[in-house]
């Protein structure tokens, strides 16, 4: 089901909802719809174009939301679904520092990698093994990182998340997704 950007009254990003949800606020007259998607939605006697920006009528006050939070899926958004050590397809999480020699389950010590290197690298440092990562690992700050890490994008939400470090987020993602794919992994020099 597709997803759509929820604004507050002040063009603040909140958060995304599903298409549904999204529909629901138009329709009891709470939302109004800033961009579409282009596909339309039919009832018996109504045909409503399915929104993708939606802009909260009424301001809502939201609370200190703290440091992004580390999820899966926001781990893989700051990464690019690439392996931080050969640049390979990720689809598993590694410690840096492993957990059994004391490293932390937080942003600067979590990357994605893919599963030969994760398995190659196992409990290990990497200058055990004369390996080095592809970047640093760090947090992702700014309010467009908690729409990003939910892993649904859609090219017209940007203009609203622009403001709020979303050029910033996807020169990241995309800086990591394009950058050359070596084979093997990346001795250190």
């Amino acid at each position: 089901m597709p997803h759509v950007l929820v604004l507050n009254a002040s063009y603040e990003p909140l958060g995304v909802v599903p298409l549904r949800r999204a529909l629901v606020l138009v329709l009891e007259n709470k939302a109004l719809c800033l961009e579409e998607s282009g596909a339309f939605l039919h009832s018996e006697t109504r045909v409503i174009a399915a929104p993708s920006v939606v802009r909260l009528k009424r301001f809502v006050r939201v609370p200190y939301r703290g440091p992004v939070p580390l999820t899966r899926r926001a781990l893989f958004a700051r990464d690019g679904g690439r392996c931080a050590y050969c640049g390979g397809v990720a689809t598993s999480v590694d410690h840096v520092i492993p957990r059994s020699r004391g490293g932390t389950h937080v942003w600067e010590n979590v990357v994605a990698a893919c599963r030969r290197c994760n398995h190659l690298k196992a409990d290990r440092h990497l200058r055990e093994l004369g390996w080095r990562l592809r970047h640093q690992p760090t947090p992702p700050a700014g309010l467009a990182w908690r729409i990003i890490g939910t892993g649904h994008r859609d090219p017209r939400w940007l203009p609203y998340l622009q403001p709020y470090g979303a050029d910033d987020a996807m020169a990241r993602i995309d800086s990591v997704v394009t950058a050359p794919q070596q084979q093997g992994v990346v001795a250190a020099s």
